[in-house]
């Protein structure tokens, strides 16, 4: 099945959808570092560098989907927060290719930042627009007056191809990847479609990793730890293994343990002796300060950021058991992120982290696409979705449980 990659970034996304079967027809993305990475791990033809403003979608041959990773400074926590007032707001164009394509289903992924209250609206207008991407706005119409069309008739009324949406905040450590990174993923299935999407159930869960480390020691067994190298518990995670120790007295916890930065770098000799690895480069200067403390070598690995404050900043560093830090290298990043060790990222180690900050996890995306695929081949049940609460009903998107259900749009 053919698939589509817009802001591809390094290939996150796609290389994830690769894994689950579906083959590239192009990708498209404007920074030089991030095509350059590309045409490493793909077909070199098929990536287009360039604005997507310029990119001719009428070329490709029908496509099954379409994904990819809209710019996230307007709505990241860490931005300036300006939402559609941000020049590089590019859902208008997501949606664009959207109406071009007509694909089967089309992904999308952005920050957490995008379910503030304060773009509530905004996202609300995106969620309508994704579901009539036939129905642009008139000529020197603002959003908000779009938006009131769009709400004060059926989707039946408007002209064109249309989509079932569904939204989900996503935590990439509940999906095995060794990493704290929320994200909110929008998933559209064009009407015509009879199966209904449905968001891959979550396999891992903090509360087995705790219970593994401190319940039973199977953690620190499995990795021969001895206990005066253990790292000391705050007041927080003890009480937390408190409950837990009263909440499972016969049974463990489901699922399996979050991954942590030792699961997954154990195997990586330190950066400063040879080693062979060409991305794998020791990189001096790591300091901690407040909020900025590296991620602990027992915990799952706190977000790879993109941002400045994220890369010379010193969020990008392993905390040892015994206080040390150091700056993550390129090649533990990739590992943190699950790209396959020998996935080129290029360009020096500040841009390499940017990319691989901004990415997609291989393995969060491999099961969106094998999700994404199924429902594609007729292979997943039809289930009807929640309908969303109508405008005035709904309450603060930031609410947990808001963040924690599907929901889904139907006029």
């Amino acid at each position: 099945m053919k698939s589509v990659e817009i802001f591809s970034g390094a290939g996150g996304l796609a290389k994830g959808l690769d894994l689950a079967g579906f083959d590239h027809a192009a990708f498209v993305e404007w920074n030089k570092d991030a095509c350059a990475s590309l045409r490493q791990n793909f077909a070199p033809e098929k990536v287009y560098c360039g604005d997507i403003q310029a990119y001719d979608f009428s070329k490709l041959n029908e496509v099954d989907i379409v994904a990819g990773g809209p710019p996230c400074q307007p709505f990241s926590l860490g931005g300036k927060h300006q939402a559609d007032m941000d020049r590089r707001d590019m859902f208008p164009y997501a949606i664009k290719s959207i109406e071009d394509l007509q694909p089967k289903l089309f992904i999308f992924e952005n920050v957490k930042g995008l379910l503030r209250e304060s773009f509530a609206d905004y996202f609300f207008y995106i969620l309508r627009r994704l579901e009539n991407p036939c129905r642009p706005a008139s000529y020197n119409t603002n959003w908000r007056s779009h938006l009131h069309e769009l709400n004060s008739g059926s989707s039946k009324d408007f002209g064109g191809t249309k989509y079932r949406i569904s939204y989900r905040l996503l935590n990439a450590a509940d999906y095995g990847v060794p990493q704290c990174r929320e994200r909110v993923v929008i998933v559209g299935v064009r009407e015509d479609i009879k199966q209904a999407w449905c968001f891959p159930k979550a396999t891992h869960t903090e509360e087995r990793l705790l219970y593994d480390q401190y319940v039973t020691g199977e953690y620190w067994d499995r990795h021969r730890v001895a206990k005066k190298e253990r790292p000391l518990l705050t007041p927080g995670i003890s009480e937390r293994i408190k409950a837990i120790k009263r909440d499972y007295i016969l049974f463990a916890p489901e699922g399996k343990p979050w991954r942590t930065v030792r699961d997954v770098l154990s195997d990586v000799p330190h950066p400063s002796v040879n080693h062979g690895i060409a991305d794998h480069i020791f990189r001096d200067g790591a300091r901690s300060y407040p909020g900025h403390t590296g991620s602990c070598y027992d915990s799952s690995a706190k977000t790879i950021k993109a941002g400045g404050h994220g890369v010379p900043g010193g969020e990008n560093m392993i905390r040892y058991p015994d206080g040390s830090i150091r700056y993550f290298t390129v090649f533990e990043a990739k590992r943190i992120q699950t790209f396959p060790d020998d996935y080129v990222i290029t360009g020096a180690w500040g841009e390499a982290l940017r990319q691989i900050g901004n990415a997609v996890p291989v393995l969060l995306a491999e099961q969106l696409g094998r999700a994404a695929m199924k429902l594609l081949k007729g292979e997943s049940k039809a289930q009807v979705p929640d309908r969303l609460p109508p405008r005035k009903h709904r309450r603060s998107l930031e609410s947990k449980q808001e963040h924690r259900k599907e929901l889904s749009l139907f006029a």
